[in-house]
């Protein structure tokens, strides 16, 4: 078995992490917080999303954030956008790559944009079109590709149909996500199979949920097919909110320990990323899930 040299880790906990969070952190600790991700040696940050405060009230300092944070040489700095008015404020704060979001499913799709899948396309590509235009890259997240919360089972064809409308808009590289955590190793190897013979490997990227505890199971399935690039957020925070039931990200930690002690390398520093989620476990006043914060919780039990 031929398993990655190296993979690349995009965290997305201040966006994907905290959009579902009842605890509202200020400016000056998301500002904070991602600095501090910025030192872990992460290569890339999702900061926030340009969304209407009134859908995701949590991510309303959207703007503040992304405009005060240092911005470290060699880390891209995104955020997610719905729509040209979103657009307009991430370009004005000028963050290095614009994410553009829809759904595998119709019924999640009008749930999450209020808009069917084939409404979507002209609103996303004008989006794309105009971020490309002003030398940005474009990020596509698609969600509820291995489950639908209200539909079930996501036909593989239509999966396949929105992914190739995003790539066509002239996105560089599309996440998969599975948005509710039902997907298991099985599953994501014979969606891959599919999906490596229509695109590129270094065009695609896998976002898994650990509602079921399979998300590094299922990382692990698509490891074995080569895959490189993988979404978390630190501590497992996240959850997405027109999704019962989905409970948080894959946890960044988590998914570090596991490829290092595989000899896969990450070039992520553990004990910097335990000294960020420590922050913002503090800041949230709940604990984080993860596995290696609940082993470190256990150590210090131990240690006192």
């Amino acid at each position: 078995m031929i398993l990655p040299k190296a993979i690349t880790v995009k965290e997305v906990g201040p966006r994907d992490g905290l959009q579902n969070e009842k605890t509202v952190i200020s400016v000056e600790d998301k500002v904070a917080w991602i600095n501090m991700l910025s030192e872990t040696g992460l290569s890339y940050i999702e900061v926030t999303s340009f969304v209407n405060p009134k859908w995701i009230p949590a991510l309303a300092d959207c703007y503040e954030v992304a405009t005060s944070i240092d911005r470290k040489p060699g880390v891209t700095y995104a955020a997610l956008v719905p729509n040209q008015k979103g657009l307009e404020k991430a370009l004005l704060a000028d963050l290095d790559e614009i994410s553009v979001f829809m759904s595998a499913s119709e019924a999640h799709n009008l749930k999450n944009i209020n808009k069917s899948i084939d409404d979507t396309f002209p609103v996303l590509e004008g989006v794309v079109k105009e971020a490309l235009a002003e030398g940005k890259s474009v990020r596509g997240y698609l969600s509820t590709v291995f489950g639908c919360p209200y539909e079930g089972e996501v036909d593989v064809n239509q999966v396949l149909r929105v992914s190739e409308k995003l790539f066509e808009m002239g996105i560089s590289e599309l996440s998969l996500g599975d948005t509710i955590g039902v997907a298991n190793p099985r599953q994501v190897q014979t969606l891959l199979e599919q999906f490596l013979r229509r695109f590129p490997q270094d065009k695609l990227a896998l976002h898994f949920h650990d509602t079921r505890g399979l998300a590094l199971a299922n990382m692990y399935a698509a490891l074995q097919m080569g895959m490189t690039v993988f979404d978390s957020s630190l501590g497992g925070l996240g959850g997405c909110p027109y999704a019962p039931g989905a409970s948080g990200n894959v946890a960044t930690d988590d998914v570090n320990y596991m490829v290092n002690q595989m000899g896969i390398e990450t070039n992520i520093h553990n004990e910097k990323l335990l000294k960020a989620a420590q922050f913002i476990e503090q800041r949230l006043n709940k604990k984080l899930m993860s596995h290696s914060m609940l082993v470190h919780e256990n150590n210090c039990s131990l240690d006192s």
